[in-house]
């Protein structure tokens, strides 16, 4: 108690996690005032369900990786290598033209691959930016607030804004990366569909001995080109993972930076120090201690920072904590002593309400009551952790 005087496994998997973080809310205040207040024929027709059969782009040269530049400050995207995929002589023959669809097939996913290759890389490289900028912007921030400055400073609330801009930047890069991770997911499910189709036009009568050369060496370039699809898809669900995270917890540095530039004073700094003599703080040994006691027994009491020290370590502890903000009127004194005392410890633990919800405390999760005790020698707000 504180008191203060006064593979396909794969594939399912990425594609259920694209599905979880496309759908998760990071927006916000959109600025620090509103955070305030036949057979064969058989074969031939059938075609992977999504890519493209018409216009056979021309054999690549060599496999060669596809390099794309980094920006300052991004991690590097895995190698991901393209696929030569051999044409063949026409034999005329029905599998053969089974064979020409699938490999037009492959070649439209090989394309593909090369251009989601250098999206994400360019996403990546866009989500530094915007990290790197919001870092700067809260290092500012912080850096004014140490060393002390007034109470809702114009220039810290541009600052502020910079730094929620950069964070919705950074919000739409992720909607950006959830909507390729769908892309890539369905581009893996038409490579595994065409290599289904070669092992199945193995077995179609009519075929001649160039038709299964050319299968066998169409199957293991398939095979190549889904190892590749499915790094791409790892990399583009891991970038999803973290950014995601990181979004979520700037987020709520970001409400706590908005409550210390309205005080003008850092909630984050060092509570030891602040805490100056007199032993602002008591502690108490039974079950059921309040968490915080504020005892209003002078003017303009100074107690968010061991508010916010509190609260910090209240919720490290157990993330879903609730809060019991009471007020504590003493009753010495007349009847209407003891009524005006009343009134002033509810208004005093609404204002402690109010200076948890801009510490980024939920109102959900905040109650408020009122009691007396006849050893209180002044108003006191206590809160419970329940």
């Amino acid at each position: 108690m504180r008191g203060i005087s006064a593979r396909p496994g794969l594939k399912r998997g990425l594609f259920l996690a694209f599905a979880l973080t496309a759908g998760l809310g990071l927006a916000a205040c959109s600025d620090i005032d509103s955070m305030f207040g036949g057979e064969s024929e058989d074969v031939a027709a059938e075609a992977p369900p999504t890519a493209d059969a018409a216009g056979a782009p021309p054999p690549s040269a060599a496999g060669a990786p596809m390099a794309q530049p980094l920006g300052a400050g991004a991690a590097p995207v895995a190698a991901i290598t393209a696929v030569n995929i051999d044409s063949g002589p026409d034999t005329g023959t029905a599998v053969n033209k089974t064979i020409q669809v699938l490999r037009n097939q492959v070649m439209g996913l090989q394309q593909k691959l090369s251009a989601n290759y250098g999206q994400l890389t360019q996403l990546r490289n866009q989500g530094a930016g915007a990290a790197s900028a919001y870092q700067e912007a809260k290092a500012r921030i912080t850096t004014r607030l140490q060393v002390g400055t007034t109470r809702g400073n114009p220039e810290l609330v541009a600052e502020w804004n910079t730094a929620q801009g950069q964070l919705d930047a950074l919000s739409a890069n992720v909607n950006a990366l959830n909507a390729m991770g769908t892309d890539i997911t369905n581009d893996s499910s038409s490579a595994h569909f065409a290599l289904d189709q070669i092992g199945a036009t193995f077995n179609v009568s009519g075929a001649v001995d160039e038709d299964h050369r050319q299968l066998q060496l169409l199957e293991d370039q398939t095979s190549q080109t889904i190892v590749m699809i499915d790094r791409l898809l790892k990399e583009t669900s891991d970038a999803i993972q973290r950014q995601t995270a990181y979004l979520a917890n700037e987020r709520a540095n970001l409400t706590t930076l908005a409550a210390a530039i309205k005080s003008g004073d850092f909630y984050g700094g060092g509570v030891t120090s602040s805490l100056g003599s007199g032993g602002v703080l008591q502690s108490a040994a039974y079950v059921g201690s309040p968490l915080v006691v504020v005892k209003f027994d002078r003017p303009n009491v100074d107690y968010q920072q061991i508010l916010y020290a509190a609260l910090n370590q209240a919720l490290q502890n157990r993330p879903g904590a609730n809060f019991q903000v009471v007020a504590v009127s003493p009753t010495r004194g007349t009847a209407a002593s003891v009524q005006i005392a009343q009134s002033t410890a509810r208004r005093h633990a609404q204002d402690v309400m109010r200076t948890m919800t801009d510490m980024g405390v939920p109102a959900t999760r905040l109650n408020v009551g009122s009691t007396t005790d006849p050893n209180a020698t002044s108003s006191e707000v206590r809160v419970f952790v329940r």
